[in-house]
């Protein structure tokens, strides 16, 4: 592992532009399960019936039962080593922007600050009806929160059935061309359209390290260094090797 830690490090350290692709895995020792997994919320509501903009519009009450517990488990997150750790990449040059899945807010608590957010951020929630903006913890304490105008108010997420932001999509997409370092950090890549990030990267010359847990798809066709194992664990260890023995700050 020593080994692998050091040859990413160099790729990062000899890379002019270096990004990463971030998903649930990296924010599971904050104590966010991944939604999928058997304890996540998607175990115990169906997001047809909740996690869609359609049943939002049509029964928003509803849906804020599953957006309670969402917001339970987000609002007592603290960012992790790893997400800490990126920061510090990106405050000493070696990481120029994130590209996350995540709604936590968790990379920018942890000290990133050119984050891309394909999903949104669950700490503002918006109305539909006439545009204001609150941030959640202005509301935490009503069961349903209500704007102004009295109209239940959503998440700043996006919901299954709503488009990715196009300027994340565009400005993710441009950078996944130009990188020549892209880090797959707690993702499957297999959401779209994140997952065709890796893939963009590598074909316009980009060295791919992954950090997993497990392998995944991307792991014996386009990934470079493979480390598995914790986020945190391997990126504390990563950020170290950058700092002391490859290269100041920049």
């Amino acid at each position: 592992m020593e080994r692998l830690i050091r040859k990413a490090a160099e790729m990062i350290c000899t890379s002019k532009l270096n990004i990463a692709l971030t998903g649930a895995g990296i924010s599971v020792d904050s104590g966010i399960p991944d939604f999928r997994s058997a304890g996540g919320l998607w175990s115990k509501y169906d997001p047809a019936d909740y996690a869609t903009i359609t049943a939002f519009r049509q029964n928003p009450e509803k849906v804020w039962d599953m957006l309670r517990e969402m917001d339970a488990l987000v609002s007592q997150a603290k960012p992790n080593a790893a997400h800490i750790g990126m920061g510090d990449l990106e405050k000493m040059g070696y990481l120029h922007c994130i590209i996350t899945q995540n709604v936590d807010n968790l990379h920018q608590a942890g000290g990133a600050r050119n984050v891309i957010e394909y999903h949104g951020n669950s700490s503002t929630l918006s109305c539909l009806w006439c545009g204001r903006q609150y941030q959640a913890k202005e509301k935490r304490a009503e069961r349903i929160p209500r704007c102004e105008c009295r109209r239940v108010l959503k998440p700043d997420v996006i919901f299954f059935g709503e488009p990715i932001p196009v300027e994340a999509l565009n400005r993710s997409f441009q950078l996944a061309a130009s990188a020549e370092a892209l880090m797959v950090v707690g993702t499957s890549a297999v959401v779209s359209p994140a997952n065709t990030i890796p893939s963009i990267a590598k074909d316009r010359g980009a060295r791919i390290i992954e950090v997993n847990l497990e392998r995944t798809h991307l792991t014996g066709t386009i990934t470079d260094v493979f480390l598995q194992g914790k986020a945190g664990e391997i990126i504390t260890a990563l950020v170290e090797e950058v700092r002391q023995t490859l290269g100041p700050p920049r």
